[in-house]
Protein backbone atom coordinates (compact mmCIF):
# COMPACT_ATOMS: atom_id res chain seq x y z
CA UNK A 1 0.00 0.00 0.00
CA UNK A 2 2.61 2.31 0.67
CA UNK A 3 4.67 1.56 -2.17
CA UNK A 4 1.85 2.07 -4.19
CA UNK A 5 0.78 5.65 -2.91
CA UNK A 6 4.87 6.62 -3.45
CA UNK A 7 4.31 5.80 -6.98
CA UNK A 8 1.72 7.64 -7.16
CA UNK A 9 2.79 10.70 -5.84
CA UNK A 10 5.99 10.20 -8.12
CA UNK A 11 3.49 10.03 -10.84
CA UNK A 12 1.99 13.48 -9.69
CA UNK A 13 5.14 14.55 -9.67
CA UNK A 14 6.30 13.90 -12.46
CA UNK A 15 2.92 15.09 -13.65
CA UNK A 16 3.60 18.77 -12.14
CA UNK A 17 7.26 18.96 -13.85
CA UNK A 18 6.24 17.86 -16.67
CA UNK A 19 3.41 20.71 -16.79
CA UNK A 20 6.00 23.15 -15.31
CA UNK A 21 8.66 22.91 -18.10
CA UNK A 22 5.61 22.93 -20.77
CA UNK A 23 3.88 25.22 -18.83
CA UNK A 24 2.97 27.48 -21.62
CA UNK A 25 0.87 24.59 -23.58
CA UNK A 26 -3.05 24.97 -24.22
CA UNK A 27 -5.94 22.33 -23.69
CA UNK A 28 -6.97 20.68 -27.45
CA UNK A 29 -9.46 23.00 -29.18
CA UNK A 30 -7.90 26.11 -28.55
CA UNK A 31 -7.02 28.54 -30.58
CA UNK A 32 -4.97 31.57 -30.95
CA UNK A 33 -5.41 34.72 -33.38
CA UNK A 34 -2.25 37.19 -33.59
CA UNK A 35 -2.88 40.31 -35.54
CA UNK A 36 -0.36 43.32 -35.79
CA UNK A 37 -2.40 46.32 -34.26
CA UNK A 38 -1.24 47.75 -31.35
CA UNK A 39 -3.95 48.50 -28.32
CA UNK A 40 -4.80 51.54 -29.81
CA UNK A 41 -6.57 50.59 -32.96
CA UNK A 42 -10.17 50.03 -32.03
CA UNK A 43 -10.62 48.74 -35.69
CA UNK A 44 -9.91 45.21 -34.28
CA UNK A 45 -12.60 45.45 -31.72
CA UNK A 46 -14.62 43.92 -34.85
CA UNK A 47 -12.66 40.56 -35.16
CA UNK A 48 -12.20 40.50 -31.40
CA UNK A 49 -16.12 39.84 -31.49
CA UNK A 50 -15.69 38.03 -34.24
CA UNK A 51 -13.61 35.61 -32.67
CA UNK A 52 -15.73 35.11 -29.60
CA UNK A 53 -18.57 34.72 -31.43
CA UNK A 54 -17.17 31.85 -33.85
CA UNK A 55 -15.44 30.36 -30.76
CA UNK A 56 -19.14 30.18 -28.82
CA UNK A 57 -20.76 28.86 -32.24
CA UNK A 58 -17.80 25.77 -32.83
CA UNK A 59 -17.35 25.10 -29.42
CA UNK A 60 -14.05 25.94 -29.32
CA UNK A 61 -11.78 28.63 -27.42
CA UNK A 62 -9.80 31.02 -29.29
CA UNK A 63 -7.48 33.54 -27.29
CA UNK A 64 -6.23 37.01 -28.89
CA UNK A 65 -2.84 38.35 -29.20
CA UNK A 66 -1.26 41.84 -30.12
CA UNK A 67 2.26 43.57 -29.79
CA UNK A 68 0.64 46.45 -27.53
CA UNK A 69 2.53 49.07 -29.44
CA UNK A 70 2.53 47.47 -32.84
CA UNK A 71 5.88 46.64 -32.61
CA UNK A 72 6.48 43.35 -35.75
CA UNK A 73 9.42 42.48 -33.71
CA UNK A 74 7.23 41.97 -30.74
CA UNK A 75 4.29 40.18 -32.73
CA UNK A 76 7.15 37.55 -33.84
CA UNK A 77 7.61 36.68 -30.16
CA UNK A 78 3.90 36.28 -30.16
CA UNK A 79 3.57 34.28 -33.02
CA UNK A 80 6.42 32.04 -31.74
CA UNK A 81 5.17 31.83 -28.35
CA UNK A 82 2.20 30.78 -29.90
CA UNK A 83 3.94 27.66 -31.69
CA UNK A 84 5.62 26.56 -28.42
CA UNK A 85 2.05 26.97 -26.24
CA UNK A 86 0.56 23.96 -29.02
CA UNK A 87 -2.46 25.45 -29.98
CA UNK A 88 -4.90 23.36 -31.74
CA UNK A 89 -5.03 26.51 -34.87
CA UNK A 90 -2.27 29.85 -35.03
CA UNK A 91 -4.25 32.73 -37.13
CA UNK A 92 -2.43 36.30 -37.91
CA UNK A 93 -1.83 38.83 -40.26
CA UNK A 94 1.21 38.96 -42.35
CA UNK A 95 1.92 42.42 -41.42
CA UNK A 96 5.18 42.21 -42.95
CA UNK A 97 6.35 38.78 -44.85
CA UNK A 98 10.14 39.07 -44.23
CA UNK A 99 9.84 39.67 -40.42
CA UNK A 100 7.30 37.28 -39.83
CA UNK A 101 8.17 34.10 -41.90
CA UNK A 102 10.54 32.45 -39.66
CA UNK A 103 8.24 32.57 -36.73
CA UNK A 104 5.60 31.49 -38.77
CA UNK A 105 7.85 28.97 -39.93
CA UNK A 106 8.31 27.58 -36.75
CA UNK A 107 4.15 27.08 -36.52
CA UNK A 108 4.01 25.10 -40.00
CA UNK A 109 7.22 23.24 -38.69
CA UNK A 110 4.98 21.77 -35.92
CA UNK A 111 2.18 20.92 -37.98
CA UNK A 112 -0.11 23.13 -36.32
CA UNK A 113 -2.61 24.52 -39.15
CA UNK A 114 -2.03 28.17 -39.77
CA UNK A 115 -4.37 30.41 -41.10
CA UNK A 116 -3.58 33.83 -42.71
CA UNK A 117 -6.20 37.32 -42.35
CA UNK A 118 -6.11 40.49 -43.46
CA UNK A 119 -2.39 41.36 -44.56
CA UNK A 120 -0.08 39.32 -46.97
CA UNK A 121 -0.97 38.08 -50.24
CA UNK A 122 -2.46 34.74 -51.36
CA UNK A 123 0.67 33.93 -53.19
CA UNK A 124 2.70 34.56 -49.58
CA UNK A 125 -0.01 32.86 -47.73
CA UNK A 126 0.50 29.61 -49.69
CA UNK A 127 4.31 30.00 -49.59
CA UNK A 128 4.32 29.86 -45.47
CA UNK A 129 2.04 26.61 -45.77
CA UNK A 130 -0.54 27.98 -44.62
CA UNK A 131 -4.18 26.60 -45.19
CA UNK A 132 -5.73 29.16 -46.62
CA UNK A 133 -5.57 32.88 -46.95
CA UNK A 134 -8.93 35.26 -45.37
CA UNK A 135 -8.76 38.43 -46.82
CA UNK A 136 -9.57 41.50 -49.13
CA UNK A 137 -7.83 40.88 -52.41
CA UNK A 138 -6.28 44.11 -52.04
CA UNK A 139 -5.21 45.13 -55.25
CA UNK A 140 -8.52 44.54 -56.95
CA UNK A 141 -10.09 46.76 -54.29
CA UNK A 142 -8.04 49.61 -54.94
CA UNK A 143 -8.35 49.01 -58.73
CA UNK A 144 -12.59 49.30 -58.02
CA UNK A 145 -11.58 52.18 -56.10
CA UNK A 146 -9.81 53.53 -58.89
CA UNK A 147 -12.34 52.66 -61.55
CA UNK A 148 -14.69 55.05 -59.58
CA UNK A 149 -12.21 57.92 -59.32
CA UNK A 150 -11.65 57.15 -63.35
CA UNK A 151 -15.55 57.61 -63.47
CA UNK A 152 -15.57 61.15 -61.76
CA UNK A 153 -12.50 62.89 -63.90
CA UNK A 154 -9.44 61.87 -61.62
CA UNK A 155 -6.03 61.65 -62.65
CA UNK A 156 -3.86 62.45 -60.10
CA UNK A 157 -3.82 61.43 -56.02
CA UNK A 158 -1.86 61.28 -52.74
CA UNK A 159 -1.95 57.74 -51.07
CA UNK A 160 -1.44 57.97 -47.47
CA UNK A 161 0.28 54.72 -46.71
CA UNK A 162 0.12 54.24 -42.58
CA UNK A 163 1.93 51.34 -42.73
CA UNK A 164 4.72 51.13 -45.44
CA UNK A 165 6.55 47.66 -44.66
CA UNK A 166 2.69 46.12 -44.54
CA UNK A 167 2.35 44.85 -48.75
CA UNK A 168 -1.42 44.91 -48.87
CA UNK A 169 -1.43 48.58 -47.85
CA UNK A 170 1.05 49.11 -51.18
CA UNK A 171 -1.46 46.35 -53.46
CA UNK A 172 -4.23 48.82 -52.14
CA UNK A 173 -2.33 51.67 -53.83
CA UNK A 174 -1.12 50.25 -56.57
CA UNK A 175 -4.46 49.42 -57.33
CA UNK A 176 -5.77 52.35 -57.58
CA UNK A 177 -2.57 54.56 -59.39
CA UNK A 178 -3.39 51.68 -61.95
CA UNK A 179 -6.74 52.67 -62.70
CA UNK A 180 -6.27 56.26 -63.10
CA UNK A 181 -3.08 55.98 -65.03
CA UNK A 182 -1.26 57.79 -62.31
CA UNK A 183 2.86 57.05 -61.24
CA UNK A 184 2.63 55.40 -58.29
CA UNK A 185 6.05 56.64 -57.22
CA UNK A 186 5.08 60.19 -57.15
CA UNK A 187 1.75 59.44 -55.52
CA UNK A 188 2.77 57.38 -52.40
CA UNK A 189 3.05 59.20 -49.19
CA UNK A 190 4.39 57.69 -45.99
CA UNK A 191 2.88 59.04 -43.53
CA UNK A 192 3.01 56.46 -40.43
CA UNK A 193 0.79 55.57 -37.96
CA UNK A 194 1.09 58.92 -35.27
CA UNK A 195 -2.74 61.15 -36.01
CA UNK A 196 -0.12 64.39 -35.59
CA UNK A 197 2.51 63.32 -38.07
CA UNK A 198 -0.02 62.18 -40.07
CA UNK A 199 -1.81 65.45 -40.46
CA UNK A 200 1.18 67.34 -40.80
CA UNK A 201 2.42 64.97 -43.87
CA UNK A 202 -0.72 65.39 -45.41
CA UNK A 203 -0.89 68.99 -45.22
CA UNK A 204 2.97 69.32 -46.28
CA UNK A 205 2.28 67.27 -49.14
CA UNK A 206 -0.75 68.91 -50.56
CA UNK A 207 1.15 72.33 -50.05
CA UNK A 208 3.80 70.65 -52.37
CA UNK A 209 1.75 69.37 -54.84
CA UNK A 210 -1.51 71.82 -55.17
CA UNK A 211 -2.78 70.45 -58.40
CA UNK A 212 -3.25 66.86 -56.48
CA UNK A 213 -6.88 65.64 -57.24
CA UNK A 214 -7.75 62.90 -54.62
CA UNK A 215 -6.42 61.68 -51.77
CA UNK A 216 -7.12 57.47 -50.95
CA UNK A 217 -6.38 56.23 -47.17
CA UNK A 218 -5.64 53.49 -46.43
CA UNK A 219 -7.88 52.57 -42.98
CA UNK A 220 -8.85 55.04 -40.21
CA UNK A 221 -5.22 55.45 -38.97
CA UNK A 222 -4.56 57.65 -42.05
CA UNK A 223 -8.13 58.69 -42.77
CA UNK A 224 -9.16 60.61 -39.67
CA UNK A 225 -5.77 63.03 -39.38
CA UNK A 226 -6.06 63.29 -43.13
CA UNK A 227 -9.82 64.59 -42.81
CA UNK A 228 -8.56 67.04 -40.05
CA UNK A 229 -5.97 68.34 -42.25
CA UNK A 230 -8.25 68.94 -44.98
CA UNK A 231 -10.70 70.57 -42.97
CA UNK A 232 -7.85 73.23 -41.81
CA UNK A 233 -6.95 74.16 -45.12
CA UNK A 234 -10.58 74.57 -46.40
CA UNK A 235 -10.27 71.65 -48.83
CA UNK A 236 -12.18 69.67 -47.55
CA UNK A 237 -16.06 68.79 -49.27
CA UNK A 238 -13.74 70.16 -52.42
CA UNK A 239 -11.22 67.36 -52.65
CA UNK A 240 -12.37 63.24 -53.63
CA UNK A 241 -11.40 61.53 -51.02
CA UNK A 242 -11.94 58.06 -50.50
CA UNK A 243 -10.45 55.14 -47.87
CA UNK A 244 -10.18 51.87 -46.87
CA UNK A 245 -12.37 50.45 -44.06
CA UNK A 246 -14.89 52.51 -41.23
CA UNK A 247 -14.51 54.40 -38.38
CA UNK A 248 -17.15 57.17 -36.49
CA UNK A 249 -15.08 59.59 -38.52
CA UNK A 250 -15.69 57.83 -41.48
CA UNK A 251 -18.95 57.29 -41.52
CA UNK A 252 -19.55 61.34 -40.62
CA UNK A 253 -17.41 62.02 -43.86
CA UNK A 254 -19.61 59.95 -45.84
CA UNK A 255 -23.03 60.89 -44.76
CA UNK A 256 -21.63 65.15 -45.15
CA UNK A 257 -20.21 64.54 -48.30
CA UNK A 258 -16.31 65.03 -47.11
CA UNK A 259 -15.45 61.37 -48.28
CA UNK A 260 -16.77 60.10 -51.50
CA UNK A 261 -17.02 56.17 -49.79
CA UNK A 262 -15.17 53.60 -47.71
CA UNK A 263 -14.32 50.25 -48.89
CA UNK A 264 -15.26 47.63 -46.62
CA UNK A 265 -13.20 44.05 -45.89
CA UNK A 266 -16.14 43.04 -44.14
CA UNK A 267 -13.46 42.52 -41.06
CA UNK A 268 -15.77 40.22 -38.86
CA UNK A 269 -15.58 37.34 -41.23
CA UNK A 270 -11.72 37.70 -41.23
CA UNK A 271 -12.20 36.79 -37.39
CA UNK A 272 -15.19 34.24 -37.77
CA UNK A 273 -14.69 32.53 -40.60
CA UNK A 274 -10.81 30.95 -40.18
CA UNK A 275 -12.12 30.03 -36.64
CA UNK A 276 -15.01 28.14 -38.71
CA UNK A 277 -12.34 26.47 -40.77
CA UNK A 278 -10.17 25.05 -38.13
CA UNK A 279 -12.95 23.80 -35.79
CA UNK A 280 -14.55 21.93 -38.87
CA UNK A 281 -11.13 20.75 -40.01
CA UNK A 282 -10.71 18.81 -36.80
CA UNK A 283 -14.22 18.29 -36.06
CA UNK A 284 -14.55 16.12 -39.34
CA UNK A 285 -10.82 15.04 -39.72
CA UNK A 286 -10.15 16.77 -43.10
CA UNK A 287 -7.81 18.96 -44.78
CA UNK A 288 -9.98 18.67 -47.61
CA UNK A 289 -11.02 22.47 -48.41
CA UNK A 290 -13.85 21.72 -50.72
CA UNK A 291 -15.24 19.53 -47.89
CA UNK A 292 -14.39 22.56 -45.41
CA UNK A 293 -15.96 25.31 -47.67
CA UNK A 294 -19.21 23.13 -48.39
CA UNK A 295 -19.69 22.59 -44.53
CA UNK A 296 -19.56 26.24 -44.07
CA UNK A 297 -22.06 26.71 -46.65
CA UNK A 298 -24.15 23.89 -45.28
CA UNK A 299 -23.75 25.87 -41.41
CA UNK A 300 -27.51 27.32 -40.62
CA UNK A 301 -26.42 28.68 -37.90
CA UNK A 302 -23.33 30.99 -39.92
CA UNK A 303 -25.42 31.56 -42.40
CA UNK A 304 -28.00 33.48 -39.93
CA UNK A 305 -25.82 35.07 -38.36
CA UNK A 306 -23.39 36.88 -41.50
CA UNK A 307 -26.92 37.34 -43.25
CA UNK A 308 -28.18 39.79 -40.53
CA UNK A 309 -25.66 41.61 -40.56
CA UNK A 310 -25.10 41.87 -43.95
CA UNK A 311 -21.54 40.01 -44.84
CA UNK A 312 -21.17 37.80 -47.67
CA UNK A 313 -17.82 35.81 -48.04
CA UNK A 314 -16.46 35.05 -51.53
CA UNK A 315 -15.27 31.51 -51.77
CA UNK A 316 -12.13 30.01 -53.79
CA UNK A 317 -10.78 26.96 -54.26
CA UNK A 318 -9.01 27.78 -51.83
CA UNK A 319 -8.92 30.88 -50.44
CA UNK A 320 -11.71 33.27 -48.78
CA UNK A 321 -12.01 36.77 -50.05
CA UNK A 322 -13.81 39.40 -47.54
CA UNK A 323 -14.59 42.37 -49.77
CA UNK A 324 -14.55 44.60 -50.93
CA UNK A 325 -17.96 46.13 -50.51
CA UNK A 326 -17.93 50.00 -51.13
CA UNK A 327 -20.20 51.86 -48.17
CA UNK A 328 -21.53 55.43 -49.66
CA UNK A 329 -24.52 57.61 -48.56
CA UNK A 330 -26.75 54.84 -50.40
CA UNK A 331 -26.14 52.15 -47.79
CA UNK A 332 -24.38 53.74 -45.21
CA UNK A 333 -27.41 53.91 -42.40
CA UNK A 334 -27.56 49.79 -42.74
CA UNK A 335 -23.78 49.64 -42.12
CA UNK A 336 -23.47 51.76 -39.47
CA UNK A 337 -26.23 49.90 -37.57
CA UNK A 338 -23.97 47.15 -36.72
CA UNK A 339 -20.56 49.74 -37.45
CA UNK A 340 -17.85 49.01 -34.41
CA UNK A 341 -19.45 45.35 -33.59
CA UNK A 342 -19.73 43.57 -36.38
CA UNK A 343 -18.80 45.85 -39.46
Amino acid sequence: MLLARKTRLTRTLVATLVAIACGSAVAADKYVLVSHAPDSDSWWNTIKNAIKQAGEDFGVEVDYRNPPNGDLADMARLIEQSAARNYSGVITTIADYDVLKSSLGKVTAKKIPLVTINSGTTKQSETLGAVMHVGQPEYEAGKGAGLKAKAAGIKSFVCVDHQATNESLLQRCKGFADAIGADISKSLLDSGEDPITVESKVSAYLRNNPTTEAVLTLGPSGANPTLKALEKMGKYGKMWVATFDLSPEISAAIKNGGMQFAIDQQPYLQGYLPVAVLAIMKRDKTTDLAKVQAALKADKKMAARLAEYGLEPAYGPRHIGSGPGFVTKANIAKVEQYAGQYR
